[in-house]
């Protein structure tokens, strides 16, 4: 199709001939098991919590977990009000584009894409040694990490390429078999009354325990447990009555989130006691095995089983957020080579209107990211997965303050939207939110990492450096993106980054 020729609303049934991701695929449900996914809850658990404890406000970590909440809440009201009027799987690079402009726009995808491919790499190191201490436990067999990371590969290519139905499925299983036997944990202590010094109410909400120790680290270690929720707008094309479904999904996503990290914690706290839970996540830091601090406490109240079970959900909880953000990584090379800043061959789709070229290319770039800490014989853990985590996280976060300014730009310009409260007041005290949360990640970049100061400076220049690498490539690509990959909306509103609406 020429590119100039007019883009006009499309059915279900042309997806695959306009470059169009198949649409009315999911649900509220499923785009939410691909957030939780992307969370890894038993993961941001076992690995998140007890740092947060120990080295952050100790029993008042599962009141950072509620600030975190209430922060990506305010984000979130924006980034919903945003969403209605703009529907694409670029999500933050086309929200930031609308309202700043093409070329910020263009920058800010490329730190998209690589706080995806960086978290998704960090996600393959604590993977790849954890399936092998497990075949090395149970079969006593011993197979490099890097083995398993790269058949591990191939099959989230196979799933990734056979449709975001059978996709949702996947981790629609194993993320209800790790949420219910920390759930189960949870429900468990609270009805039993507590731990050795009761339910600690006081202990972990009070302003007192909330503020004690270092709370900005909890803070810290809290916000980078929520990462992935924002992939409820990548899914926008492909979910049903997006309009609807896209809202309800990010406040419930959100909301399931807060309330599970929050909860669990708090549990975990009074399990081990208020008074004793920061030495004991001390000592499972300096023992290094800081998981050992959620499975003892899990595996005392429902026997050795749970001890042998918890490290296989370890397991399929890393797997099924590597396949999540193998998902939206995708979906961003996808969308960027409709936009005309990559090839567009990034466009190809499957029978099953998957993005396969696009999920080639994420595969290609996660053995690039990987493979180098193998061949090194560097730790997966101590180096791909702190460091990469570590700016994976920074860079989300700079994601998210751009999308917010984004937010009051477009709406104050446009007048598309004229809702004080949710599209300026709540922008505005979520761009502060998480303005400190960025100055608190930057000071203690360090202790995030769990490395250096001069590795943790050189992680932390590479996000502004690929948002530079991201503007220098909209610049050299300033041209029309192709017409036949812009879809409309109902409303006729064009959703590309590179336009501005029809009726604006």
């Amino acid at each position: 199709m020429d590119s100039q020729t007019a883009v006009a609303p499309h059915s279900a049934h042309d997806s695959s001939a306009t470059g169009r991701l198949k649409p009315d695929s999911l649900g509220v449900l499923g785009i939410l098991f691909f957030v939780l996914s992307a969370q890894a809850p038993l993961t941001g658990i076992a690995g998140a919590v007890p740092i947060a404890i120990a080295i952050g406000n100790g029993a008042g970590a599962p009141a950072a977990y509620l600030a975190a909440g209430v922060v990506v809440l305010l984000f979130s009201i924006g980034f919903v009000a945003m969403g209605r009027h703009v529907v694409d799987a670029g999500a933050f690079y086309t929200y930031i584009g609308k309202g700043l402009g093409r070329s910020t726009g263009s920058g800010s995808a490329g730190v998209a894409l690589f706080a995806y491919c960086a978290v998704q790499a960090a996600m393959y190191g604590l993977y790849g040694a954890t399936v092998s201490g497990l075949v090395e436990h149970y079969a006593d067999v011993h197979v490099a990490w890097w083995v398993w990371t790269l058949v591990t590969m191939v099959i989230v290519q196979i799933l990734g390429a056979s449709g975001i139905e059978m996709g949702a499925r996947v981790l629609t299983v194993f993320v209800l078999a790790e949420f219910s036997i920390l759930i189960a944990f949870a429900l468990v202590t609270l009805f039993k009354g507590g731990g050795p010094e009761g339910l600690g109410l006081g202990d972990s909400f009070s302003p007192h325990a909330a503020l004690q120790g270092a709370p900005g680290v909890a803070l810290m270690f809290a916000v980078a447990s929520m990462f992935g929720f924002e992939a409820t707008a990548i899914y926008g094309e492909e979910a049903r009555e997006p309009k609807k479904t896209v809202p309800r999904a990010t406040y419930l996503s959100v909301a399931v989130v807060t309330g599970f990290f929050a909860f669990t914690s708090w549990m975990l706290v009074s399990a081990h006691g208020a008074s004793r839970v920061t030495d004991e996540a001390g000592k499972a830091l300096a023992s290094g095995d800081a998981a050992s601090f959620v499975f003892a406490p899990i595996t005392a109240q429902f026997g050795s089983w749970a001890g042998d079970v918890l490290p296989i959900l370890l397991a399929t909880s890393l797997f099924a957020g590597i396949l999540a953000f193998h998902n939206s990584a995708n979906r961003y090379l996808f969308s960027l080579g409709r936009e005309g800043l990559l090839p567009h061959r990034l466009t190809a789709l499957n029978r099953r209107h998957s993005p396969w070229a696009a999920g080639i290319v994420q595969t290609v770039i996660a053995v690039a990211l990987v493979m180098p800490f193998a061949v090194l014989g560097k730790d997966p853990v101590l180096t791909l997965f702190s460091w990469f985590s570590g700016v994976a996280v920074l860079a989300a976060m700079l994601l998210y303050f751009l999308t917010s300014v984004a937010v009051i730009v477009f709406f104050r310009r446009s007048g598309a939207d004229r809702r004080i409260w949710n599209t300026v007041i709540a922008p505005v005290l979520g761009a502060l939110g998480i303005a400190a949360t960025i100055w608190l990640i930057v000071q203690n970049f360090t202790t995030l990492i769990g490395g250096d100061s001069t590795t943790a400076l050189w992680l932390q220049l590479t996000v502004p450096a690929v948002l530079v690498l991201g503007l220098i490539v909209a610049r050299l690509t300033r041209r029309p993106p192709l017409a036949a990959t812009a879809p409309a909306t109902a409303a006729g509103h064009v959703t590309t980054a590179g336009h501005e609406e029809e009726n604006s």
